[in-house]
């Protein structure tokens, strides 16, 4: 029997500028071969040079679009990036808790690239209490896996696992801590899971054009894990998916500060 197309749910904000959030994880999932439904939580105002302004919806309009998605709509798996506050942090994590998805990666966004905040302080703990002991996978950079944990940001490797098991301890089932924040040659990234740690490594693209990349990355893991054996293919397939999109990222010429990753470089 043919494996159907793997219906994914992206739950973030919007990117007026294209790059990130909602129109990068869309872009995602249609290039790894899923069918994409979206829950807007936050509409932004930005380009390549930053965020201007953020408007966050009412949590029970929040709710209700994840009510008409969950009712009519098989969803194989969830990706939850941006989500602004508590409030709309909590509805979220009350209509996975009543729909229980199979699989859910939840990015931690809380800092766009021009280091604008896009998720207020309270919210952070909604996020740590509520959404994160429903996550299959955990995908935080090394500023908000520390944000997280309330320590510093790891500093080295040892450091990287250390903290993926302290946020696996918190309930995620488990943790793709990504190092591209470390000052190494390469960008290695650890996934700390019940079967043990994992290492992928990758190249440090040296690119301008980078936005979007936690955004696509955790989508591209949401858009490959139906499509996968285990996590840890769907997680290797995503990274090399993500290496290309940014080697390829100069062919598009999208603004005049930081450009997007070129999600579709294997058909343009």
């Amino acid at each position: 029997m043919t494996q159907p197309i793997p219906n994914v749910l992206t739950i973030a904000g919007s990117d007026s500028g294209g790059g990130a959030g909602i129109q990068a994880d869309l872009k995602a999932f249609s290039a790894l071969g899923a069918y994409g439904a979206s829950v807007i939580t936050a509409l932004t105002a930005q380009n390549t040079r930053g965020v201007t302004a953020i408007h966050a919806p009412d949590p029970a309009f929040v709710t209700a679009q994840l009510d008409a998605v969950f009712d009519d709509i098989r969803i194989d798996a969830v990706k939850i990036g941006m989500l602004a506050n508590a409030g709309i942090a909590r509805a979220v994590a009350d209509a996975l808790r009543r729909y229980k998805p199979k699989h859910i990666v939840l990015d931690t966004v809380m800092i766009s690239k021009s280091n604008h905040a896009l998720l207020l302080p309270d919210a952070v703990a909604a996020v740590r209490d509520e959404l994160l002991p429903l996550a299959d996978l955990l995908t935080p950079n090394l500023p908000e896996a520390a944000a997280l944990l309330g320590v510093q940001a790891a500093a080295d490797e040892a450091g990287m696992v250390e903290q993926g098991e302290a946020l696996r301890a918190l309930g995620a089932r488990a943790v793709l801590m990504k190092g591209g924040h470390l000052s190494a040659t390469d960008s290695p990234d650890w996934l700390v899971q019940d079967s043990g740690t994992l290492r992928l490594g990758g190249p440090r693209v040296p690119v301008k054009n980078t936005h979007g990349t936690g955004c696509t990355l955790s989508s591209a893991i949401a858009a490959l894990i139906p499509q996968r054996d285990d996590l840890a293919s769907a997680v290797s397939d995503a990274k090399s998916y993500l290496t290309g999109a940014l080697q390829a990222s100069d062919r598009l010429d999208v603004g005049s500060g930081v450009g997007p990753v070129h999600h579709f470089y294997r058909w343009w």
